[in-house]
């Protein structure tokens, strides 16, 4: 097995989220880039190119929404696992970031094993494992 670190963005303006996060998938297997901002989030997703991204949909300066837009409209990052993690929970806002191309949505609060799930699902089992 490839001892090599897959790389996670949080994309979330609120520090607390971002942490808790953070925390969750602490399992020494990942590295964590953290963004407070829909702007930071696109930098960061372009310049990295992560393997996961959990982007909130209410961000300052570029919506979630528009972030993953952006990341599906470049030849560069079309192909990221974006998983959506969001406190706007209508079916009509999940159909919305489905239709711009999230891979999951996830509604806040959730449980760190519904991310921990998210994970292995799109990263594979493998990845939780050290």
């Amino acid at each position: 097995m490839s001892s090599e670190k897959r790389t996670i963005l949080i994309a979330d303006d609120e520090d607390a989220l971002r942490a808790l996060v953070r925390v969750t998938l602490d399992t020494g297997r990942f590295e964590i880039l953290e963004a407070a901002n829909g702007v930071e989030a696109l930098a960061l997703a372009r310049e990295h190119k992560p393997d996961l991204v959990f982007l909130d949909w209410a961000m300052p300066g570029l919506s979630g929404l528009e972030v993953c837009k952006r990341l599906r409209a470049d030849d560069l990052t079309r192909d990221l696992m974006i998983v959506m993690l969001t406190a706007r929970a209508q079916e009509f806002d999940r159909a919305a970031a489905l239709d711009v191309g999230v891979d999951a949505y996830i509604t806040k609060p959730f449980s760190p094993l519904r991310l921990l799930d998210a994970v292995r699902d799109k990263l594979g089992a493998a990845s939780l494992v050290s």
